[in-house]
């Protein structure tokens, strides 16, 4: 997760570099560029790219105000990324698992089955050795065992959420509060200049409304990974839950607890 983590900071932080450096070139060429006729204004507008368009989006918001949005954008996508991988590896085919199981404690006792278990990845295995170790005990030892460490596994599996719910609040919030800020700048160019005029006002509504349109796509794109996160999770619960079930039937069949 830290090397994840690291990679999409370091091209969070190598995009905003590169925006700030078209800016301040953009800037320098402004003269030059103001004797282009009108006619080829529009020819080179409607040329632009989704990357140029947004790039453009991002100056017009004020980049003091749009960085933050995008470092919250880079964040939380580099977490749910790492958790989408991470739980999609924790998944496992329990009903292979539990037949293999079962073959190696006919064959081979609780021992071939342990062998199973820490072979197989997962969180579902995990529980499995845990109960198994645990079969000498009784058949309580082997259900509080596996009720216990289902909870660690859970933990485990929730583990970045908080951060991501964090990110999907403040992203908005932020926008919004980018939204203030460029309301007063817009009051106070009105107050220097004595007067309300669209001009005037124009600056400061437009980085008020870039940056709350900010905020809300990068709770809107988070929102859908985190929900998409708590299926996921929810999923791999059910299956814990229901493969523990099925093990604890398959060592009373094989009379291995009392």
């Amino acid at each position: 997760m830290k090397k994840l983590f690291a990679i999409f900071a370091l091209v969070g932080v190598l995009a905003s570099s590169t925006l700030l450096a078209q800016d301040s070139l953009s800037s320098q060429s402004s003269s030059t560029a103001a004797q282009v006729t009108s006619t080829d204004d529009v020819t080179v507008d409607e040329e632009k790219s989704f990357h140029e368009v947004v790039k453009d989006l991002y100056i017009d918001g004020n980049w003091k105000f749009m960085t933050p949005l995008l470092i919250c954008l880079i964040l939380g996508l580099a977490i749910s990324i790492e958790r989408i991988i991470t739980l999609n590896l924790a998944t496992t085919n329990t009903k292979k698992l539990l037949g293999q199981i079962e073959d190696a404690l006919a064959k081979g006792g609780v021992n071939a089955a342990l062998d199973v278990t820490r072979d197989t990845r997962g969180p579902v295995a995990s529980i499995f050795t845990q109960g198994l170790m645990r079969y000498p005990e009784g058949l309580d030892m082997v259900e509080k065992s596996i009720v216990s460490y289902g909870g660690v596994e859970m933990g485990r599996l929730e583990r970045g959420l908080i951060w991501i719910s964090l990110l999907i609040s403040l992203g908005p919030m932020l926008g919004f509060f980018g939204t203030v800020i460029g309301m007063v700048f817009a009051f106070e160019d009105i107050e220097k200049a004595g007067d309300i005029s669209p001009n005037i006002v124009a600056g400061g509504m437009k980085v008020a409304l870039l940056t709350t349109v900010g905020g809300l796509i990068v709770g809107m794109v988070l929102q859908v990974f985190y929900n998409y996160l708590v299926s996921k999770i929810d999923s791999l619960v059910n299956t814990m839950e229901d493969a523990s079930i099925s093990l604890v039937d398959i060592l009373v069949k094989h009379k291995l607890v009392k």
